[in-house]
């Protein structure tokens, strides 16, 4: 599957943009055979299964200039990477307690000259730091994320969604909604977006900042 799939859902894509989607695959390969950051059998799925995934959020929100980004557990740079390409002028923090992924991710935004990322080694209750929105793909159950992050946002809202959590999960999530306790939240299905098979059981989940 070819970086195309993207280009068809996002086409009013800059050539810079376009041009560092297409680095990706490249990269991912190059950088996976060094330290495993997507499983082997997965890489040939790079653009479907975690680009065009992490992109389902921008599906639900368009990130604003100036806006700060929390992607919590972003492992190789998912959903971090893809939306710091779609969205230039916002600004992500990229975190994960594995100092290998860091490195992973600060090589490939190095490569394709990302100037609006940054990644730390850290876990997210370290960061202290405020930020619009916390992004996340399916790091862990609710009830265990939520407080990692708790009193991490700024107090005002300049966005269509109000400051909150966009989280990637899939499967049932009922009963994980119900014991994580959290008030207002809203799952949307991707497959209301994007019409392959891969996404009729995900969901971008958004939880308003509490």
């Amino acid at each position: 599957m070819t970086s195309d799939i993207i280009f068809q859902y996002f086409p009013d894509l800059s050539d810079l943009q376009k041009d560092q989607f297409n680095k990706l695959e490249e990269l991912y390969k190059f950088w996976n055979a060094q330290i495993n950051v997507i499983s082997r059998k997965d890489i040939d799925k790079l653009y479907l299964h975690h680009v065009l995934h992490s992109l389902a959020i921008a599906k639900m929100i368009s990130f604003l200039p100036g806006e700060k980004i929390l992607d919590v557990g972003t492992g190789g740079g998912f959903p971090g990477i893809p939306l710091a390409i779609l969205f230039p002028e916002t600004q992500f923090h990229l975190v994960d307690s594995i100092g290998k992924k860091i490195k992973v991710v600060t090589e490939i935004s190095k490569s394709i000259g990302l100037k609006n990322l940054r990644a730390s080694h850290a876990r997210a209750e370290q960061i202290d730091e405020k930020f619009d929105f916390v992004v996340s793909r399916a790091v862990t159950q609710l009830k265990d994320f939520y407080p990692w992050i708790k009193g991490k946002f700024n107090k005002t809202s300049s966005n269509s969604l109000k400051n909150g959590v966009l989280y990637l999960k899939g499967g049932e999530l009922s009963e994980e909604i119900a014991q994580s306790g959290l008030k207002n939240v809203t799952r949307f299905p991707i497959n209301d977006y994007f019409k392959e098979d891969f996404f009729d059981t995900k969901f971008v989940i958004y939880i308003t900042a509490q």
